[in-house]
């Protein structure tokens, strides 16, 4: 700060001037003192209160609106209360997220089993470079009408941390280790992926069509009453009416699961065409069903589909030969009933999520409801964690 203090020019003499009257002259009275203080820190002080402000305007936004949390900007994690659980009307959770244990982990994170007050919640935790990916899946969850029994129970989002160090939570339900099917639960799985996706796929009222584009056997997860739900919508598309498919990539998804035109490239960018991806891999998880059904081939050890032709971790070549140019498919025991339409390498020729719905209600089992009622979010399992109790 350029300032010019009368006290100092005071001090300016001749250089000729005697040293003694020098030195008096350049002391500085109290008041030309108390100046000098009060202009240096009269700034400091400013500054100070406007940091402290913005501070508790930014406290303030991230805990303002649930609303927010799609951009990162709030946080659902509270100090814990006597009302642990959801705000109805501010949506906001009002109790501490605490996690566990590791219970998985992916391309986009980690998954933790975690306490949410005195419930069992399911904290998928995404690094920082992956948090469009984290902003795409809650906008799913998001839409209108998928508060449904066969999608996975959406709680909240979080925001961990800060600059590099940030990371990003998305808050479901939790479900645990089921056991071995019988052909009752291995029925009512399959009637669950098949609502569940029939559910995604259609375009009702104010709900757009949702294709799933990563649809495997670990983004599906079985309750405690053996119902199922989809879960994992990183890389879900929806299509908006009046609406194209944006910048969407056409190679995405898990390789073994990817059909023939996307692992040939050669995907029409319509919402059919995605559409129609998504029954592909809805006819190898159907496939994973019947595979772990007690009693069919019961001394044949649980594989992935097309496992024993391209190994556990087939690169994107291997699944272009197998798929593409050599057309296979998994092995259908004799005793199951042949329906390859869903897996059919003519995308048009490919059964829809209702069709398959129907096909699945008329295979129920006597006294076995087909209606799934909804049932509380505790505690289920991942359809390829069966294959594992199997072998062991």
């Amino acid at each position: 700060m350029n300032a010019t203090f009368p006290g100092l020019e005071a001090g300016i003499v001749p250089t000729d001037a005697p040293v003694e009257k020098i030195q008096a002259s350049v002391v500085p009275d109290s008041d030309d003192t108390k100046a000098v203080i009060a202009y240096t820190l009269t700034p400091l002080f400013v500054l100070f209160g406007v940091l402290v402000g913005c501070y508790l305007l930014y406290r303030k936004r991230k805990g303002s609106s649930f609303a927010e949390l799609a951009n990162g900007e709030a946080s659902l994690s509270r100090p814990p209360s006597a009302g642990a659980g959801i705000d109805n009307e501010s949506g906001v959770l009002v109790a501490q997220v605490t996690l566990c244990e590791v219970r998985a982990r992916g391309r986009f994170g980690a998954v933790w089993r975690a306490k949410l007050g005195q419930r069992d919640v399911a904290v998928k935790v995404f690094p920082l470079q992956d948090k469009q990916s984290w902003v795409a899946e809650q906008e799913i969850y998001r839409l209108s009408r998928m508060d449904h029994p066969d999608i996975l129970h959406y709680i909240g989002v979080d925001k961990k941390g800060d600059n590099l160090q940030a990371e990003y939570w998305l808050v479901t339900a939790y479900h645990e280790k089921a056991h071995t099917l019988s052909w009752a639960e291995a029925w009512r799985v399959a009637a669950c992926v098949s609502r569940g996706l029939a559910h995604l796929h259609e375009e009702d009222g104010s709900k757009p069509a949702v294709a799933h584009r990563d649809f495997k056997s670990k983004n599906v997860l079985l309750k405690a009453d053996m119902s199922a739900c989809i879960a994992d919508f990183g890389l879900a598309l929806v299509f908006v009416c009046g609406r194209g498919c944006g910048d969407a990539h056409g190679q995405v998804g898990t390789r073994r699961y990817m059909a023939p035109e996307v692992l040939d490239g050669a995907i029409n960018f319509t919402k059919d065409a995605f559409l129609r991806i998504d029954m592909y891999a809805c006819a190898l998880v159907l496939w994973e069903i019947s595979s772990s059904e007690a009693g069919i081939e019961p001394s044949a050890q649980y594989r992935l589909p097309l496992e024993e032709e391209v190994g556990s971790h087939p690169s994107l070549e291997e699944m272009q030969e197998a798929v593409v140019q050599r057309k296979m498919r998994p092995h259908i025991p004799p005793q199951w009933h042949n329906h390859p339409e869903c897996w059919d390498h003519d995308a048009e020729a490919r059964l829809s999520a209702s069709c398959v719905l129907e096909r699945v209600a008329a295979q129920r089992p006597a006294s076995t409801p087909l209606t799934t009622p909804l049932t509380p979010d505790t505690t289920p399992l991942l359809i390829h964690e069966l294959a594992e109790q199997q072998m062991c």
